[in-house]
């Protein structure tokens, strides 16, 4: 937009001096090329009264005026006879061939034409102060163009000014800032624009908030009672004989432990969105490793491999809020175990770039889909596990709110060789010393 309004203002002043300065130059272009003439018709009248006088005074004098006038200006002068004079008693005037040619007839007593004074002016030094009249006003133009030029990105800056401030809030507000509010400046109407999204933006504020409150109490109550149940359950399979009410006790503990990872994701996935702790610089080699020490057992009863590929020069440390990194690779890790078949390897590889570090999760199992992939991160999405669609679908949404929390993004690419690449992408911070 401030392109066009710099083009449109640039556009507007080239119309103005267009409409003034050319008819201007064309003036004074007719100006100097009527007062050239006319000077020279004057002086070619005067030689052709002396020429039509016939006197030897009369000729002397001619003969005098005319090396005088070649003398002090460029042009020349010449006698023509009677017959050369093309229309009798008429004066003559052509431009052309770089040069200006009046010619006079002379008349003498009765009407007679004796001859005609033929002034040959060339127009070398006119067309010289012409192109000088003509690009004087073109560097002129040029100048002004640019002047107004800058003055109209300033001015197109400043009208635009609230526009932008409106561009960012709404930016920001759709990457997740909900505390985002544009400043009310600017013409009346981007004020009220500027007011009703603010508006706006408070009452979703405080709509989602209250979501993420009932959310997260809701969790918080249904555990304790999903606990009990889990409980009792357990009792009633230790005294239960029959085999069917044993099988019937454990598909429904299978369901009530199946609604505790929903309801505990729920809670997890409330407090993360309430952002209630800031970024730290964390040691990110200690972290994984501790991670992996926790999953590793889990994974050699399947026959499943960790293994941990990367270079850690430097012990470099990522910016995470504490926790958040804990619970990412641990829903990652779930979800890779998950799909792995027996006597695969699940690598988790790192690298470091100049100020950022990517963490990827590479499993050995059936993959997604891009169909698939575009749906992962959406809540309460299953995928297919080797039993079927497991989990509660909220692995990879927490995921992904603890990781754009801290600055980072998240990423499904297909795994060389087959399987899945879950690639989590975070800030680095200052690279911590020691072996």
């Amino acid at each position: 937009m401030i392109r066009q309004l710099i083009v449109s203002y640039v556009l507007l002043v080239a119309v103005a001096l267009t409409a003034f300065t050319v008819p201007v130059a064309f003036t004074l272009t007719a100006q100097l090329r009527g007062d050239t003439e006319e000077s020279v018709r004057r002086e070619a009248r005067t030689m052709a009264l002396l020429l039509a006088d016939g006197d030897a005074a009369s000729r002397a004098a001619l003969t005098r005026m005319s090396e005088a006038y070649a003398a002090e200006t460029p042009g020349t002068v010449a006698v023509l006879p009677a017959s050369a004079t093309a229309s009798a008693g008429k004066t003559t005037a052509h431009w052309g061939d770089g040069a200006l040619k009046v010619t006079v007839p002379a008349v003498a007593d009765g009407g007679r034409t004796v001859g005609a004074i033929q002034v040959t002016y060339p127009t070398s030094d006119l067309t010289s102060r012409l192109w000088r009249i003509w690009g004087f006003r073109a560097i002129l133009a040029v100048g002004v163009l640019a002047v107004a030029a800058g003055l109209g990105a300033i001015v197109a800056r400043r009208l635009t000014r609230p526009l932008r401030q409106l561009n960012e809030m709404a930016s920001r507000f759709g990457d997740g800032d909900l505390t985002a509010r544009s400043p009310v400046t600017g013409p009346p109407e981007t004020q009220q624009l500027a007011r009703t999204l603010n508006s706006g933006a408070e009452r979703l504020d405080i709509l989602i908030d209250s979501q993420r409150i009932f959310v997260a109490d809701a969790s918080h109550q249904l555990r304790t009672p999903l606990t009990a149940l889990r409980l009792s359950l357990d009792n009633i399979a230790d005294g239960a004989d029959d085999f069917f009410v044993r099988e019937d006790v454990e598909q429904a503990t299978a369901e009530v432990v199946r609604m505790s990872r929903l309801v505990n994701g729920l809670l997890v996935l409330a407090r993360a969105e309430a952002k209630v702790s800031a970024a730290e610089a964390l040691p990110l080699r200690e972290l994984v490793e501790e991670r992996l020490s926790v999953w590793r057992p889990a994974a050699e009863e399947r026959g499943v491999t960790i293994a941990l590929e990367g270079e850690f020069g430097g012990r470099p440390a990522v910016l995470a809020s504490p926790g958040h990194l804990d619970q990412v690779l641990d829903n990652v890790l779930s979800n890779a175990l998950e799909v792995s078949p027996d006597g695969t390897t699940i690598t988790v590889r790192v690298s470091v770039d100049a100020d950022s570090v990517e963490l990827s999760v590479l499993d050995q199992g059936p993959g997604m889909s891009d169909a698939d992939k575009s749906r992962a991160f959406d809540r309460f999405w299953r995928g297919q596990g080797l039993t079927g669609r497991s989990g509660s679908g909220l692995g990879l949404a927490i995921v992904k709110q603890l990781v754009t929390d801290d600055g980072g993004t998240v990423a499904l690419r297909d795994a060389p060789g087959g399987g899945l690449c879950v690639a989590v992408s975070l800030r680095q911070a200052a690279a911590r010393s020691g072996g």
